[in-house]
């Protein structure tokens, strides 16, 4: 049975530290033979969520389809000001349009967490911001979450990361995600 990751993650700006760790990180699910789902840049560029407003733009129909199939969940964000940035917050604010369903929210489903920061404060704050609200929507959070500096680790034009270590850090979480997804998966 072939579980499938959904990654979402970036910012505004193309290939952004963010969005390079993210396509590490799904490198690692893909490594465990799940079917990976990128949600990134531009397709997390949704109007505020609004819980009154009964029909959702494309986009949005989209992401939420996709969570509500996703086995495991990658979350990339870049740390703004020692958090979540409002772009992916807000993308996970529509994981309440999921609240009814069988599997509600992230319920059951393994979460990798990872974020990108100039300095340690702002990239493990912003850490512990998804790890919690990973918890908040019922998700798993995989044992190893990782913090990317990007003022000491830097990713290149072809995505490849400056450091090894962290490299494989990023595919770690990535396979936990994979892993887990695949034992989970045979219960559903």
């Amino acid at each position: 049975m072939t579980v499938t990751v959904v990654g979402i993650g970036g910012s505004l700006r193309a290939n952004s530290s963010s969005e390079r760790a993210l396509r590490l990180v799904l490198s690692g699910a893909a490594e465990t033979g799940a079917r990976i789902v990128e949600v990134s840049g531009p397709d997390l560029v949704l109007p505020f969520y609004d819980p009154t407003e009964p029909t959702r733009p494309e986009a949005a129909r989209r992401l939420v389809e996709a969570l509500r199939v996703a086995d495991g969940v990658v979350l990339v964000s870049p740390g703004y000001h020692g958090t979540v940035s409002g772009l992916v917050k807000n993308a996970l604010d529509y994981v309440e349009d999921l609240r009814g369903d069988e599997r509600p929210y992230l319920d059951g489903r393994a979460v990798g967490c990872v974020a990108t920061a100039m300095g340690w404060q702002a990239s493990v704050t912003t850490l512990t911001s998804l790890r919690s609200i990973v918890h908040a929507l019922r998700g798993w959070p995989t044992p190893l979450g990782a913090s990317v500096n990007t003022r000491e680790v830097k990713f290149d034009e072809a995505g490849e990361c400056s450091s090894a270590e962290v490299a494989e850090q990023l595919r770690t979480v990535g396979r936990q995600v994979g892993e887990f997804a695949a034992s989970r998966a045979k219960r559903w």
